[in-house]
């Protein structure tokens, strides 16, 4: 029988990005975010309350998956069914992740997003 590993739901989805998010912005951001009801399709990260996905995709300068034919292809349809499902995806690369300009697009996206449920 195989054994299966325990981690506590805290560490198994929280890192450094979540905690900046939450800290910085004020808002409760999820890592490994399973958005879709039958696929298994995960965001990196996301910010449910606002419907802000957040992919890192590295392998950008070596011809990772996501470069690469089959996965771009997959990521198409995976993007596609997220905006369908009214999810905007906001997408960085490892290098990026951290810096202040990746804080301000997902702040500024926020923004927006709260002027457009205000006006509706």
């Amino acid at each position: 029988m195989k054994k299966t590993q325990h981690r506590s739901p805290q560490t198994a989805k929280t890192d450094l990005f979540t905690a900046l998010i939450q800290s910085d912005l004020h808002v409760r951001c999820e890592k490994e975010y399973k958005f879709h009801p039958t696929r298994r399709w995960r965001f990196d990260y996301a910010i449910p309350q606002f419907r802000i996905a957040i992919e890192i995709d590295g392998g950008v300068w070596t011809g990772g998956r996501h470069t690469r034919p089959k996965g771009y292809l997959g990521d198409l349809e995976k993007f596609n069914a997220a905006a369908a499902m009214g999810w905007v995806v906001l997408k960085f690369t490892p290098a990026t992740q951290y810096k202040s300009d990746t804080f301000n697009i997902i702040k500024e996206t926020i923004s927006v997003l709260k002027a457009t449920t205000k006006t509706s």
